[in-house]
Parts: structure tokens; C-alpha cells; sequence
């Protein structure tokens, strides 16, 4: 996949996406990365990339020329049409299933929009807009690397294990992740459950299994409204004192 970031800050972006199994899935050939500074394509001789809203208003808007001949010149570097992200509050909110879904496609181009906002003439460019969460941040170049990050880990081959990305908190069952421990078993006198150390899978399964539901139950108990639970499931949560 190739994946094409906008920006007025290309530097954010170096060792955030050239750095750990993003690095590792570059040098396999498996991600193609390149950071664009919409600075470049600006028509003003002071290469300006905001201006006052109209209307009045606090802050500052991006520009719509240095945007849309960075897009477009961007475009043209590949004879596979990417698909459009603009990173906004706005957006619909980046979830396990829309990862998936643009895990999927050959080429992104992903604008990370500044100050106020962009002139909404950029929307037309666009294909979608998504945001990170609830909350606005200074620039949109954090929300760009949190989505590459999530979409990376499911495209073929760049974890190093395909079960991976599926046995974490938010997929599959839509439950938080379990509770792992590794080597020593005893620490400072504090001991990794029997259970996991009994060699019995099933019995390692419905522990997780249970641990999950606990810890979902605990953190985030709106995810228990939706997840996908078992009779099993309703009665342990039940004997725990939790009703849904």
C-alpha cells in the first residue's frame, strides 16, 4: 500500500511511520510512504497556507489553491487513484471495522488539516473525513499517524503473527483485551494466575474469556451494550454483581 500524507509539518512524520513494525513493513515492501508539504504548492510569494475566515471568526483557515494543486500533483505520482481522508473532528470516528476496510485499498492519501480548519471547497476533494475521538487537537498531523498505525497492522504480513491484530481490545467479540502476563511467574510477590500456567487451553480460554468481560465491564461498560455475549457470558457477569 501506498500511502501519501499532506502537511504543513513533514517532519512529524519521520520516525513515526520509518521506526518499529511500520519500519520493518517499509523495508518488506509491504507500506510505501511519503510525507508532502502543502508549504510547496502555494501561489503566494510568501507561500502562505491559511487565511482569515470570512464571516469573522477566531484563528486561522487553510487554504483551498495550496491544497488543491498539492492533491492534485500527488494524485499524478501513481496511475492508482488514492482514496481521500481528510482528518477532522467532524468525521465519522475511526473504528476496528473502517481500519479493515481501508487495509484494503492499494493507495491513501490522508490530509492532515491545521489551525481552524480547511476551506470546505477542499471537501469536494475528499472521499472521507474521520476523526480519532471526541476531543480537538492542534493539527491533524497525530490523527493522520494514529490511522495509518491502526489500518497498518491489517494489511497481510506487517505483524508477526496474522492472529495479531485480531485477539486485541476492540476486535472480534468487542470486548477489551485480557489481561497478559509474562516470565517470572513471581514478582516482587505478586504471581501470574495458576490458570496460565496449567498447560489446559480450554481453561486458559474461559479465563480470558471472563477476564475480559471483567475488565470491559470495569472500563468501558457502554462496549458491553453491543459486544457479541453467550448465555455463559451473561451469567458469569451476573455472579460478578454486573447486570446489562
Amino acid at each position: 500500500m501506498r500511502i501519501d500524507i499532506l502537511t504543513i509539518f513533514p517532519e512529524m512524520f519521520g520516525s513515526a511511520i520509518h521506526s518499529s513494525i511500520l519500519g520493518r513493513a517499509e523495508e518488506k515492501g509491504l507500506l510505501e510512504f511519503h510525507a508532502h508539504n502543502i508549504r510547496d504548492f502555494s501561489a503566494n510569494k510568501h507561500h502562505n497556507t491559511d487565511d482569515y475566515p470570512y464571516g469573522g471568526g477566531a484563528g486561522m483557515v487553510m487554504l483551498a489553491q495550496p491544497i488543491f494543486d498539492c492533491v492534485a500533483a500527488v494524485s499524478a505520482k501513481s496511475e492508482v487513484k488514492p482514496r481521500c481522508i481528510y482528518m477532522g473532528p467532524r468525521g465519522k470516528r475511526l473504528s476496528t471495522e473502517l481500519a479493515k476496510e481501508l487495509a484494503k485499498e492499494e493507495r491513501l492519501l490522508i490530509l492532515a488539516g491545521h489551525y481552524e480548519g480547511i476551506d470546505e471547497r477542499v471537501m469536494t476533494l475528499m472521499d472521507d473525513e474521520i476523526s480519532i475521538g471526541d476531543y480537538v487537537l492542534t493539527g491533524g498531523e497525530l490523527p493522520a499517524m494514529v490511522l495509518i498505525d491502526c489500518l497498518s497492522r491489517f494489511i497481510p504480513g506487517v505483524l508477526g503473527s496474522d492472529e495479531s491484530a485480531e485477539d486485541e481490545s476492540f476486535s472480534g467479540s468487542g470486548l477489551l483485551e485480557y489481561p497478559q502476563y509474562t516470565r517470572p511467574a513471581s514478582f516482587r510477590g505478586m504471581e501470574v494466575p495458576s490458570v496460565l500456567l496449567n498447560g489446559n487451553h480450554a481453561e486458559i480460554a474461559k479465563w480470558r474469556r471472563q477476564q475480559a468481560l471483567l475488565t470491559t465491564a470495569k472500563n468501558r461498560p457502554d462496549l458491553l451494550l453491543c459486544a457479541e455475549l453467550s448465555e455463559n457470558d451473561i451469567a458469569f457477569l451476573r455472579q460478578e454483581g454486573i447486570e446489562i
